[in-house]
């Protein structure tokens, strides 16, 4: 009885990034035994994504590092008084200590320059935390623990598994009902798995009743705060237990003590934020209806599919699937909802046509050997490179292999021009031929485009004409070709 006692508490209480539970049973540390202690250490180490913030922490606390930092402009005495003045606002223990100036300042001189960046990842992250963490009654300050898990990375990965802004395992992330399938993992969607985070630590707040315990438990786990507790002889302040926590939590707790002082005094010591590419404020979802690519979006709105990946992590493939009973939503600039929506039966009529083709050869008129290496420059993405040479964005993912949209500067890619195939492909005489047939009088009509039109909306109005058709008849490789004014040619069946 007392084994399978001891074997359904182990089950409950393997917690935060490995196969782990918290039962509202379970109220203090000193519950967990030593058996439970042994089996949660050994699944919850080295589980973290390693940030360049984490690891300084963890490099500069170990005890054969001496890093010189004297020439960082902050003395002693003015860490100890800022330190004062954000413990007294924060239900953290920040007291000054000296492994933890020894942080700050190695931050200060080693990792100062990766925090314009991340500040502005924080303008569009933080006001999203802040809102949920203050629904759960969590300290404000806790958005900073995005950092030091992911710095800000929604699609950051640990070489075990752990996923997201707040590394969850598989395991975990399931328990606290974030999905993961094929198409997308709910680990690397910002708003749920913030929600889940909230809910994860409210878990380790109500075991230990102490957030920097809560904090070191969420990096290693409940079991080895709780190990350390005992070992340190019954103590409960983080920095008298640290020496009995694992060596790779040891510079966790303070890696969030430095971010948040670097944030509260980033004036002070002039970090000035980059520009955020976008506020969280400034964007909008959209339920789809239909499973849709992001190339889909982009070649039909001209939004670049890396701004929808931007702002869409948590899909793997680059694909909004459509399931009957779920909804899966597109966030988008609130700016660009509106070109979402005046293309979006286009969108599903483009989607439609691409599965039709799939897996079918490619056509014969392109010649493979006539191919041109495009070399990727600063401002280029996919759609844009498609419109330079007549082609699809998913032609150039085929041609070149490629499972994603992101592209580097200096790339090669290989390119084979539409128009260029087409050309080679026919003699002159027949194209003269084809040109003479398509040109009779009465085979097609002109369609003049109105304002609000689009290719499907046009294609609507004829029998038997599709957007395919009407892109090869008036030779339009781009939606940006369709304005108000333009002649279009319609054939007849």
């Amino acid at each position: 009885m007392k084994k399978i006692i001891i074997f359904l508490l182990f089950s409950a209480t393997i917690l935060a990034q490995e196969n782990d539970s918290i039962p509202q049973k379970i109220t203090q540390a000193d519950l967990f035994s030593d058996y439970d202690i042994v089996l949660i250490d050994s699944l919850l180490m080295n589980s973290k994504y390693k940030s360049p913030l984490y690891e300084t922490a963890t490099y500069i606390l170990k005890d054969a590092v001496d890093k010189d930092v004297s020439s960082v402009e902050l003395s002693t005495e003015i860490l100890k008084e800022r330190l004062q003045k954000i413990d007294a606002k924060t239900p953290f223990h920040l007291a000054y200590n000296p492994a933890l100036e020894k942080v700050i300042k190695s931050y200060l001189k080693y990792r100062k320059r990766y925090y314009p960046a991340l500040m502005a990842k924080a303008e569009y992250y933080f006001p999203m935390f802040e809102k949920h963490l203050d629904q759960y009654d969590i300290p404000l300050e806790m958005k900073y623990l995005a950092i030091v898990e992911s710095t800000l990375d929604p699609t950051a990965k640990s070489r075990v598994g752990a996923t997201g802004l707040w590394q969850f395992m598989y395991a975990t992330g399931i328990q606290y009902k974030l999905k993961v399938s094929s198409y997308v993992d709910e680990r690397q969607d910002p708003l749920k798995s913030t929600i889940a985070a909230c809910k994860y630590l409210s878990d380790l707040f109500n075991i230990f009743g102490d957030w920097d315990l809560a904090l070191a438990a969420y990096n290693s786990g409940p079991g080895n705060v709780s190990k350390a507790i005992k070992r340190s002889g019954g103590y409960r302040n983080y920095w008298n237990i640290r020496p009995f926590l694992p060596r790779e939590t040891a510079g966790y707790v303070p890696a969030f003590y430095a971010t948040m002082y670097l944030f509260e005094y980033q004036k002070e010591h002039e970090l000035i934020a980059d520009a955020p590419q976008i506020r969280h404020f400034e964007t909008d979802t959209i339920h789809v209806k239909k499973t849709i690519t992001f190339d889909q979006i982009s070649e039909t709105t001209g939004i670049s599919s890396e701004l929808i990946q931007l702002l869409n992590p948590s899909y793997k493939l680059d694909v909004i699937p459509y399931v009957v009973g779920k909804n899966y939503s597109l966030t988008l600039p609130r700016k660009n909802t509106f070109q979402f929506l005046d293309k979006e039966q286009e969108i599903y009529a483009l989607a439609e046509n691409d599965a039709s083709k799939r897996e079918k050869p490619l056509p014969k008129y392109f010649e493979m050997d006539k191919r041109i290496r495009y070399k990727v420059r600063s401002g280029d993405f996919l759609g844009k490179i498609a419109n330079k040479f007549g082609v699809r964005v998913s032609d150039l993912k085929r041609w070149n292999r490629l499972k994603t949209s992101r592209l580097k500067i200096g790339q090669r890619l290989s390119v084979y021009p539409k128009k260029i195939a087409i050309a080679k492909s026919f003699s002159k005489k027949s194209s003269q031929k084809v040109a003479s047939k398509n040109t009779k009088k009465g085979d097609f009509e002109t369609y003049t485009v109105k304002k609000g039109d689009s290719l499907w909306i046009i294609s609507r109005k004829y029998k038997n004409v599709s957007i395919d058709q009407i892109k090869k008849w008036n030779n339009i490789w781009s939606v940006k070709s369709l304005k108000p004014g333009t002649k279009l040619k319609i054939y007849k069946s």
